[in-house]
């Protein structure tokens, strides 16, 4: 089927004959080098060093940005997406921005790390391009809005890109707007960890234009049945929970729980490669290269085949942490969008838990409640009251987990356990709780809930932890442009707790291979 954009795969003569008659840019210099996919599969444990030794800028946080009051969640004057979640390099990519008024933009492309503290590296700088307005989608069937806009700008991904989240940041001309657009390069090198981005989760929540997220049935502003399609085809809007985050618009909720742990991995040089629910989604052996696999933030939605996928790479010895909040709560599947590009859309159709156990929402008992649950394979899952906070208290000193931290039984680190966490630990042979307590709606206000972190063995001697909180980046760092949050509780920042939990993880991780690597 025709698509607006190139397809990857194309030769560099097919490619800039399809750039010209796009009209992009962009140069390809992704293109020029042969074996550009090769490039990206050898083992390099030092990459993360050297990129992070090159000069960093913080020029990449918005400075002007603006919200369309009557929609509540869009900034219609400058505002676009992505043709890929994740890419390769060698690829193509395309951006597809709207400006309304019609006004030159301009698009900087950034890496994000820790660059020295800047938290971000630029990588490219494209425009003035021609922007124009681009017409909102039509309402289809399960309240659908899939966007069919034109490109402004197309991009082989260069193959000294290294593997990481990019921001694209957007500005128009006409009066200095900004937003931006995110995505995901990925390698296929062998890597210490893999760090799963929780894009199903940022795209569920998106209410652009104005209430049409997974939540939104048209009745309803917190719907949590089936029967609402949405898609990647469209910008992120305004982040719509827990507080008001203007300045990260167009980047879902990656800077919001997600870039504290990126930002203090690569402070400490760790080896890790980054990858999307969708690359979990597609790529059963893409896991099997790393020694840990890293669930980070909001990580609530999830396939049956992220699901199966996983459970194959914990079998054959593959370490997973948890590092995540209401973690494969709602099923989804996935579909084509109206071009026909696969796993574009999807929907809610079930949930990773027994009927009941989320007992705040009553829209869920319209769903399918079958095996497998969350729990038995992260652990512990989304329960009842599903949202909260506490104190993350030590239940097991005596557990290497908590080596050199100085924590005894009791012992708790104020406020890191929120807004959602897992309870209800699964009977799998060996699980442990190593921390736990009860959970509040106010401080001072119980609301009958009990998180449980927790670790069991896997059959390799490996692992699989769950931290059971969405804020655990907020103990390993605070970096440039983050917003603390303060609901139900109040986390308290970088604690060296927290951070010396984490490093006995990944060191646990690296020690723990068992199997041969290239």
């Amino acid at each position: 089927m025709n698509t607006p954009y190139p397809s990857p795969g194309l030769s560099r003569r097919e490619l800039l004959h399809s750039l010209a008659s796009l009209g992009a840019v962009a140069a390809v210099s992704g293109c020029e080098s042969p074996g550009a996919i090769g490039s990206g599969t050898r083992r390099d444990p030092e990459r993360i060093r050297r990129e992070n030794r090159q000069a960093g800028t913080r020029n990449w946080m918005l400075t002007h940005t603006r919200i369309d009051t009557p929609t509540r969640y869009r900034c219609p004057w400058i505002e676009g997406y992505c043709s890929h979640t994740s890419i390769r390099a060698g690829d193509v990519l395309s951006f597809f921005v709207s400006t309304n008024p019609a006004s030159d933009f301009t698009l900087d492309i950034y890496r994000m790390g820790y660059y020295g503290g800047a938290g971000g590296r630029l990588v490219q700088s494209l425009g003035p391009l021609k922007g124009k307005p681009q017409p909102d989608p039509s309402i289809g069937p399960k309240r659908l809005r899939d966007c069919r806009w034109e490109p402004c700008a197309t991009l082989g991904i260069p193959t000294d890109w290294t593997s990481g989240v990019y921001l694209g940041k957007l500005t128009e001309q006409r009066s200095q707007l900004q937003s931006y657009v995110v995505f995901i390069v990925r390698d296929d090198r062998p890597a210490d960890f893999l760090f799963q981005c929780s894009d199903h989760t940022w795209s569920a929540y998106n209410r652009w234009p104005s209430q049409f997220s997974l939540y939104d049935d048209g009745k309803n502003e917190w719907y949590w049945g089936g029967n609402v399609q949405i898609s990647f085809n469209r910008p992120y809007g305004r982040y719509c929970q827990i507080f008001d985050a203007p300045l990260s618009q167009g980047s879902g909720e990656f800077l919001l729980w997600e870039y504290p742990i990126t930002y203090w991995l690569e402070s400490q040089g760790y080896d890790v490669t980054y990858i999307s629910n969708q690359d979990t989604h597609t790529d059963a052996t893409g896991l099997l290269r790393a020694r840990g696999l890293l669930s980070v933030g909001h990580d609530e939605y999830w396939s049956i085949e992220m699901y199966r996928h996983v459970q194959a790479a914990v079998q054959a010895g593959v370490n997973v942490a948890f590092l995540s909040g209401n973690t494969c709560c709602g099923r989804i599947e996935l579909s084509p969008d109206s071009n026909g590009v696969p796993n574009r859309v999807f929907e809610r159709v079930g949930v990773f838990g027994p009927p009941g156990g989320t007992r705040e929402f009553v829209a869920m008992q319209s769903l399918r409640h079958e095996r497998p649950y969350a729990n038995e394979l992260v652990g512990a899952h989304s329960t009842g009251s599903v949202t909260g906070g506490a104190d993350w208290a030590c239940e097991l000193p005596d557990h290497w987990l908590f080596a050199d931290t100085g924590m005894k039984r009791g012992d708790s680190i104020p406020g890191l356990v929120g807004w959602e966490w897992h309870g209800d630990p699964a009977s799998i042979p060996g699980l442990e709780t190593v921390a736990t307590g009860p959970t509040q709606s106010a401080p001072g206000e119980p609301n009958g809930g009990t998180f449980t972190a927790t670790i069991y063995p896997g059959p390799k001697e490996n692992f699989v932890f769950n931290a059971s909180t969405i804020w655990w980046g907020d103990g390993l760092s605070a970096p440039p442009g983050y917003i603390r949050p303060k609901v139900y509780t109040e986390p308290k920042g970088p604690d060296v707790r927290v951070q010396q939990i984490t490093r006995n993880l990944l060191t646990r991780m690296q020690r723990n291979d068992t199997r041969r690597r290239s």
